[in-house]
């Protein structure tokens, strides 16, 4: 006798015999099993090809990474330089580069509310201090990021120093060596930062030949711009430039978080340095670029460029010569970075805010220089 199975693919005709016909259950076994089999290495194969590691290995690493430096930096920890590594290998300039292309890019009128409205609710925007407040004349993300204040929005206090953007304090105080806290606990070089000192013809160490009077110090005030902040930001004080540096450098996370597990992190990044000078004699304005910052602008200086392609390690110089006159516009970013002021003033120079504070464009530096300036 024949089994039923090839009796009924041999005789079609006999085919309505055998519907109630079971195949054989050894038979079906042996189809799950190699059906599972299968189905194993198709999943093997979409996990371990090499579009895999871009699609998922990737991606899923920098999440978990970076949930890992999340959870720990709430803790003492100190990141090994081999962690730190690791973290500069990601391709931070090229997908900050695909952000403001994205971020560019116009988007259609109907879904415009919906997008920056979202936008809104996750970074509590604050739509009362802007010029337009209408979600659907702003072309593009880029756009409503670097969105005009109202007139009348910020206060500019009479004191002779203000806060150049809005912001939370990351730290601020005197800087009366080479090494400058970013947060505390957690430092910076001063010449990584600045550079080599070609605007003085002083020979004395890099700190000193800052100064023009070498009974004051220097100061530094630091303020991280958060993704929901107004993203322009104005001339601090009355001052004028007169050399300018580009450093080509990394994209890496400014985040508060971020900065109290890398030393340095200022040195690493992108930053369009400014110096000159004001009434107590050396002034810097930094501009530091960060991951998604597509590009950081200077009105005055249309000729800077950044974020661009090539080596990371580049530098440009270029002397120029401009006044600025407090609370003018002086740039804009176009998203959250980070504003870092460094001059000079006497000892008794004292801030009237601390870090982890916020502050608005406009509000005076100090106490001391609010009194004088009445």
């Amino acid at each position: 006798m024949f089994p039923p199975t090839r009796i009924r693919s041999c005789l079609p005709v006999m085919n309505p015999m055998f519907r109630r016909v079971k195949p054989h259950k050894p038979f079906r076994q042996v189809h799950n099993q190699t059906k599972s089999v299968a189905n194993n290495q198709l999943q093997k194969t979409k996990w371990m090809n090499l579009r895999a590691i871009f699609t998922r290995w990737v991606p899923l690493g920098s999440v978990i990474y970076v949930g890992w430096c999340y959870i720990r930096s709430t803790v003492n920890y100190e990141v090994s330089r081999v962690e730190i590594k690791f973290y500069e290998m990601f391709p931070f300039r090229i997908t900050s580069r695909l952000w403001g292309r994205l971020a560019a890019w116009e988007l259609p009128t109907s879904i415009r509310s919906f997008v920056y409205g979202t936008y809104v609710r996750m970074f509590n925007v604050n739509l009362n201090d802007a010029a337009v407040t209408d979600l659907s004349y702003y072309k593009s993300l880029s756009a409503f990021f670097t969105r005009s204040l109202r007139e009348g929005a910020r206060y500019i206090s009479p004191a002779y120093c203000v806060s150049p953007c809005d912001g939370v304090v990351l730290n601020c105080g005197p800087a009366d060596t080479d090494k400058i806290e970013q947060v505390k606990g957690v430092t910076y070089s001063l010449e990584e930062f600045l550079g080599e000192n070609k605007w003085s013809k002083s020979n004395s160490n890099y700190y000193q030949s800052l100064l023009k009077n070498r009974e004051n110090i220097l100061h530094q005030c630091i303020i991280y711009l958060a993704p929901g902040d107004y993203h322009r930001f104005h001339s601090p004080c009355d001052w004028s430039s007169s050399f300018r540096r580009h450093f080509s450098g990394k994209l890496l996370s400014v985040n508060p978080w971020m900065a109290k597990l890398i030393p340095g992190l200022f040195t690493m990044n992108e930053r369009a340095v400014y110096v000159g000078e004001w009434k107590h004699g050396f002034f810097s304005m930094t501009a530091v670029g960060a991951t998604n910052v597509g590009s950081i602008e200077i009105y005055s200086d249309p000729e800077l460029r950044t974020n661009t392609k090539g080596k990371r390690n580049r530098i440009e110089e270029m002397e120029i010569h401009t006044d600025y006159k407090k609370g003018e516009l002086f740039g804009q970013f176009n998203m959250g970075s980070t504003i870092i002021l460094l001059f000079e003033a006497p000892a008794d120079f004292k801030f009237e805010f601390k870090s982890g504070e916020r502050v608005l464009m406009g509000q005076a530096l100090t106490t001391a220089a609010k009194e004088q300036s009445i």
